[in-house]
């Protein structure tokens, strides 16, 4: 940089996009061309992943978090990031790599009512073997992530199946002879007449209509579908048709009193319907791919490509939608999924994973990803601005600009929330059993007036309490360059007022990418999960009853908490929250609380009503959930008996504008605007709420999206190093 002044960046924000693209605009190898400020309203870092450390150290999340193993940019991220600290020597430190920081959980679960007793539900888990690889291995031998790929992925995954209801139907000792000629096959697939002429063959002479002519035509189906697109749509659609119908026909009556073979069935008349709607809406040719049936909403789409309406309602459709938050307003009778992400999220976490399905972290999100980033980035030289609440980014005065000359953000204006005492940057973590973390509350013994503001209980956090110490103003080329705008969607009408003013794509943008507000509640307990009546393996589990559709088991992380008697047992609990009528004006300070009441109501109601379904031996003879389970951080205190008791444990209710959880809801994705639109000369977006190649509120999407922003700045990544940015 000799000669050369650095280009100032203010980053706003904190979450996993707006510190992707910090790190990558202060890799080493762009030899400090970019000298990075983090702003950050409170005293912590994570955006919608932070976490803190409440009594016994216990961890406490905004939500569930759990990692799945398609996250290919984030777990590449997160693996550079923990190289680097281990290659500077930090000491003492409980996690020396990612591996340490993160384990598999290779089983998940799904809830569907019990429809044979019409009561009480039927839980179902699968173990999902490790996938090939680990998340952030370099991809050198083939591309995963072809459309083509996955549908031969599926033709495997329908012939499974269907082995398997064949051999249920039949039973152990009828046994079927393998078609010589197609096993062969499979090495060699057969010309597109020779497929016509025997797919005709199955449908003229009924053998279709049989168990193990099913079986064969599952063959076939991989054969046809190895070999795309070198059949006749014609052709394929009417066998696809017929296959299905077949399916139902040949086991209607053992799915209709047997729940397991019911299941299977479910999600092969989903596969098929996919298989469908890809051959019948020319997928495989449009460049858009998935992308061009995100105006459909998938239930829609894949009923329109024959889903029966029993499918449609399966337990495991409830659980994609429940894992996406995926119901407009909060409102479970408004679920809404754009067909293509959908489609496209769900093949990826089935087909693309490695190592294992999910990954859980052995810490809190802001343990195990946010304290790392952070002394890697503090290490690199960026400065970290804390208690600075963004009000409004000042567009420059359009009379001023010369001829051709784009937009440009000329200020950035701020309330300073608190000052430090020293007048040095705010010390934000804290040790525990090695592990860098975030405490749940700040530190009011390094502010100015600290013991006042906690008397008075400022709330940092909460977009509700608008109390602050001083303005400051920002001003182009004197403190920045350049602006990467990383809060999300949800804030953007309150610090953007004059971008939404003169700009119609970001009214229609802020106008149609909604976001949900979201419940969560987590429990300690002195019994283990099998002494409650769980039967299996820890699980993540989904499609549950509402209000806290799905749970898991989180009891790994209890020997990074600081109990005197360690919990036998941790869940979490989370769900969408629904919204009220007519939001809450600014100046109503009380509507955070109202909102946490109405979350600890909901949790205390789910604990007498539900969980006996989940738990059966957390309730006593009369079915009354046993409070006492519950464990109080202080031992020596006097127990609480009863309900109050659930006064101990955590709960949360994030509605907080940058809180909430972004839907991707069918005719909306053409609404997002991309970190690389230029539209103004110094601004960059970044969040899951983004146009990034992923449109789905994860870590995944934020990390893509943070890579485009520093791509929009540097030019570094390259796009073709954001992996599956280019994803059919």
């Amino acid at each position: 940089m000799t000669g050369q002044r650095a280009a100032k960046v203010a980053i706003i924000g904190s979450g996993c996009a707006a510190m992707t693209a910090a790190f990558e605009l202060t890799r080493p190898e762009l030899a400090g061309r970019y000298q990075v400020t983090v702003y950050q309203t409170g005293w912590r870092l994570g955006g919608k992943g932070a976490s803190g450390r409440g009594p016994c150290q216990r961890i406490e999340e905004h939500g569930l978090h759990v990692w799945l193993g398609f996250y290919e940019n984030a777990f590449r991220l997160m693996r550079e990031c923990y190289a680097e600290l281990d290659a500077a020597g930090h000491p003492n430190r409980a996690f020396r790599s990612w591996r340490d920081a993160f384990y598999p959980e290779s089983y998940i679960g799904i809830a569907d009512p019990d429809r044979n007793r019409g009561s009480g539900h039927v839980i179902w888990t699968s173990y999902f073997p490790p996938g090939k690889g680990l998340p952030g291995d370099p991809l050198t031998s083939h591309n995963p992530f072809t459309l083509q790929g996955y549908l031969l992925r599926t033709g495997a995954l329908v012939r499974a199946l269907l082995l398997g209801l064949e051999t249920r139907r039949s039973g152990p000792a009828e046994t079927r002879q393998p078609d010589a000629e197609l096993e062969a096959a499979h090495s060699a697939p057969p010309t597109p007449e020779r497929v016509a002429e025997r797919s005709l063959r199955l449908l003229h002479q009924g053998i279709l209509f049989t168990a193990a002519g099913l079986v064969e035509a599952a063959t076939l189906l991989e054969l046809v579908l190895k070999a795309l697109p070198s059949y006749s749509d014609n052709l394929l659609l009417r066998f696809l048709t017929a296959f299905s119908a077949a399916v139902r026909n040949a086991f209607e009556e053992l799915i209709e009193r047997d729940d397991e073979s019911r299941v299977k069935w479910e999600i092969i008349d989903l596969v098929i319907a996919i298989v469908v709607g890809v051959i019948r809406f020319g997928l495989l040719t449009d460049p858009r791919g998935l992308s061009a049936i995100d105006d459909y909403e998938c239930r829609d789409w894949l009923r329109l490509n024959g889903a029966s309406e029993r499918a449609l309602d399966s337990a495991f459709v409830r659980g994609l939608y429940d894992l996406a938050l995926a119901y407009e307003a909060g409102d479970p009778a408004r679920p809404g999924l754009a067909a293509g992400q959908a489609i496209r999220g769900s093949l990826r976490m089935f087909f693309t994973y490695r190592g294992a399905l999910f990954w859980k972290m052995r810490a809190g999100m802001g343990d195990v990803i946010f304290a790392p980033l952070y002394e890697v980035l503090k290490a690199r030289g960026v400065r970290f601005e804390f208690f600075h609440r963004l009000e409004n980014v000042k567009l420059a005065d359009e009379a001023t600009l010369a001829p051709g000359e784009r937009p440009y953000v000329q200020a950035l204006e701020f309330a300073v929330q608190a000052k430090v005492r020293s007048g040095g940057e705010y010390q934000p973590l804290v040790d525990v059993h090695g592990v860098p973390s975030w405490p749940a509350a700040p530190d009011h013994g390094q502010l100015v007036n600290g013991a006042r503001m906690r008397r008075e209980g400022w709330d940092f956090e909460s977009h509700w309490d608008r109390r602050k110490v001083a303005d400051k103003t920002l001003k182009v080329t004197e403190d920045f360059d350049f602006v990467v705008l990383g809060v999300s969607v949800g804030a953007i009408p309150h610090v953007c007022k004059e971008i939404l003013a003169r700009d119609p794509r970001w009214r229609d943008m802020v106008a149609n990418v909604k976001t949900v507000a979201t419940q969560a509640f987590q429990v300690w307990l002195n019994r283990d999960a099998r002494q409650l009546g769980w039967p299996g393996d820890p699980v993540t589990l989904s499609g549950f009853v509402k209000p806290f559709d799905t749970w898991a088991d989180m009891t790994h992380v209890a020997p990074r908490e600081d109990w005197p008697t360690p919990p036998a047992s941790i869940a979490y609990f989370c769900n969408v929250l629904a919204d009220p009528q007519s939001p809450p004006a600014d100046e109503d300070t009380d509507y955070p609380a109202r909102r946490r009441a109405e979350v600890r109501e909901n949790a205390v109601r789910f604990l007498k009503q539900d969980i006996c379904h989940l738990w059966p031996e957390a309730v006593d003879g009369g079915g009354q959930f046993r409070w006492q389970l519950l464990m109080q951080p202080d031992e020596s205190a006097e127990q609480t008996a009863g309900e109050a008791r659930f006064d101990s444990q955590f709960w949360t209710a994030n509605a907080n504008p940058t809180d909430r959880y972004v839907l991707a809801l069918p005719g909306t994705l053409k609404y997002r605007i991309s970190p690389l639109d230029n539209s103004y000369d110094n601004l960059t977006i970044t969040g899951d709420w983004t146009d990034c190649g992923f449109n789905e509120g994860c870590v995944e999407a934020a990390v893509m999206s943070g890579k485009l922003a520093a791509h929009a700045i540097a030019g570094n990544p390259a796009l073709e190093d954001i992996i599956g940015y280019d994803h059919p």
